[in-house]
C-alpha cells in the first residue's frame, strides 16, 4: 500500500519553496546552516527561516511566485541559534538527534511512483494516487472526470468526479507528505527546507540508499555532535547526500518527488 502526490499537490509546493530557499542559502555558502518551514495558501505564502546564510527576501518572493504564481508573501529570516552553528566549528558533525530507517521500495511502490510521473507529465496539476493491493486510485484535478478514466482504465478516477486543487482551495506546509517521499523508510525527521548537516537529510538519504542497494532494511541511530554513524565518518554521509542532490538539480527538485 503507498500514496504519491505530485509536484502540484499544496504541501508538495510549500516542499518546493523550501528547497528552492535551501538552493539560495547553498548559492550563498559553500555549506550553510538553515532550516525552513514553509505555510501556503489561499493566496498566502509564510515562511520562517534559521539561517547563517545573507539571504535577499526580494530572491525568496521571487522564488515563492515562480513555484507558486503571484501572491502575498510572509517571510522571517532569523540568524541560526549559535549553539547549533558551533556544533560544526570543528568539522563535520551531526546536526541533530534521530533514528532512521531505510527500506527496500517494493515494486508496487515503484510501479506507483512511475506511473504518478507519467500522469503529471500529461497533466501538470494537484493530484494523489494510491495502491493498495487490487485497487489503484487516481485522483487527479483540473482534467475531466471522463478524460481520466480512458487514460487509465484500471483505476479508480476521481471517486466524487472532477474537482479543482491548489493552493488557492486547500493549505500546504513543509515535510507534511514524508510517506509519499520516502514509503516505508518513515521515521520522525523531514527531508526538506534543510542543509546536509542536518541527519534528517543526510541520514534519511543514506540509509535509503543503502536499503536500495543491500535489499534489506536499514536502521540507524544518532545524537547531535555524533562525527560517526554506521562505521563511517559523518562528513562521508554527508559528501553522498550532497552527492545525491546534486544530481538531481538542487534542493527544490528534490522536493518535487522526494526519495523515489
Amino acid at each position: 500500500m503507498i500514496e504519491k502526490v505530485n509536484p502540484s499537490h499544496p504541501d508538495k509546493v510549500a516542499d518546493r519553496i523550501a528547497g528552492a530557499i535551501v538552493d539560495l542559502a547553498y548559492a550563498k555558502e559553500e555549506n550553510p546552516k538553515i532550516a525552513v518551514e514553509v505555510l501556503i495558501g489561499h493566496g498566502v505564502c509564510h515562511a520562517i527561516i534559521e539561517t547563517t546564510a545573507d539571504l535577499d527576501k526580494a530572491e525568496i518572493i521571487s522564488a515563492v511566485h515562480r513555484i507558486a504564481g503571484v501572491m502575498d508573501t510572509d517571510i522571517v529570516i532569523v540568524p541560526q541559534d549559535k549553539h547549533l552553528s558551533d556544533n560544526q566549528k570543528d568539522g563535520v558533525r551531526c546536526g541533530d538527534n534521530g533514528i532512521f530507517k531505510g527500506m527496500p521500495l517494493t515494486p508496487e511502490q515503484k510501479n506507483l511512483s512511475r506511473m504518478a510521473r507519467e500522469i503529471y507529465a500529461e497533466y501538470p496539476y494537484d493530484g494523489k494516487y494510491i495502491a493498495d493491493g487490487n485497487r489503484f486510485i487516481v485522483c487527479q484535478s483540473n482534467v475531466p472526470t471522463d478524460v481520466l478514466r480512458t487514460k487509465c482504465p484500471l483505476a479508480e478516477v476521481n471517486p466524487l468526479g472532477d474537482w479543482t486543487g491548489g493552493t488557492d482551495v486547500d493549505t500546504g506546509a513543509t515535510n507534511r507528505k514524508l510517506g509519499s517521499d520516502m514509503a516505508d523508510s518513515v521515521t520522525g525527521g523531514g527531508l526538506h527546507g534543510k542543509d546536509l548537516s542536518k541527519a534528517d537529510v543526510s541520514v534519511n538519504i543514506y540509509a535509503f540508499l543503502k536499503a536500495q542497494k543491500t535489499k534489506e532494511p536499514v536502521q540507524l541511530c544518532c545524537a547531535i555532535g555524533d562525527d560517526t554513524i554506521d562505521g563511517k565518518p559523518y562528513a562521508e554521509i554527508v559528501d553522498i547526500a550532497r552527492q545525491y542532490i546534486q544530481n538531481l538539480g538542487g534542493f527544490e527538485k528534490f522536493a518535487e518527488w522526494g526519495l523515489y
